[in-house]
């Protein structure tokens, strides 16, 4: 353990030997913190805070702070995250509240500087959140999205794995997976098959996958029109229900194709 004795530790934090605190972090009572994570100076984890293993947290984060909900009425709450995420200088993250009692963030995330992410978030693996992106509570962003600076994520959005959205967007839609999604207002840019091809899908299913949204969002006028002719011209298949699982169980509705 690698412990500066100018850091601040509740004795009742949870702490692995093998962690590094630098000087001037505070610890407060009922935090875990994994093996061989490191907690650079001036962060501060409230209680309620479950950091996995080899994390590394740099300076002015504060996590586990409680939620600005006006119905937040002091339930025990937490935060929890995974394994190998980066979380970088001045990012916040928030407890959650009695709607899922945890703003959970996942393994192998990387959250750049000053991102924001509210109560009662969830966050998957693989995930990227770049400088200044802002969350809202309740928002569910799946594996392997990527969302570039100054986006912002309205509440109860759900963002698809593997999608990538532009920097400055405002997200006020559900966008379905493995999609590029940009401009003013947010709409459908493409499938995000760089990022695809890079991850070890095959050529034929990112053709699969271009094949649904160009019916989907090109050759058709409206969202219903595109699921049916989805179904109709396109095989059952795991990547073709997946997609329009995810469309069906998107009470907001899901991002619109070009204007």
């Amino acid at each position: 353990m690698n412990i500066s004795p100018l850091a601040s530790i509740h004795p009742k934090a949870t702490i692995h030997k093998d962690v590094t605190i630098e000087p001037f972090a505070h610890i407060h009572d009922d935090v875990i913190i994994g093996k061989g994570t490191k907690i650079h100076s001036n962060v501060v984890l409230y209680p309620g805070t479950r950091i996995g293993e080899n994390c590394e947290i740099f300076p002015g984060a504060v996590i586990g702070v409680i939620p600005q909900d006006l119905k937040f009425g002091g339930e025990y709450t937490l935060v929890e995250i995974g394994d190998h995420t980066v979380i970088r200088e001045c990012v916040t993250i928030h407890r959650g509240t009695n709607d899922k009692l945890s703003t959970k963030i996942g393994s192998h995330c990387l959250l750049m500087t000053y991102v924001h992410i509210a109560h009662d978030c969830t966050i998957g693996d693989h995930v990227i959140l770049a400088s200044y992106t802002g969350i809202s509570g309740h928002v569910q962003i799946d594996d392997y999205a990527i969302l570039e600076g100054k986006v912002a994520a309205q509440q109860f959005t759900h963002i698809g794995k593997h999608t990538f959205i532009g920097g400055a967007s405002l997200i006020r839609k559900n966008i379905p997976p493995y999609v590029k999604a940009a401009r003013e207002p947010l709409t459908f840019a493409g499938v995000n098959s760089v990022g695809l091809r890079r991850r070890g899908f095959s050529d034929e299913t990112i053709r699969e996958i271009e094949d649904l949204y160009r019916i989907l969002y090109i050759q058709n006028s409206n969202i219903s029109k595109g699921i049916e002719a989805i179904k109709s011209q396109i095989p059952d298949s795991d990547v073709r229900e997946e997609i329009l699982a995810f469309i069906s169980a998107s009470d907001k509705g899901i991002i619109r194709g070009m204007i």
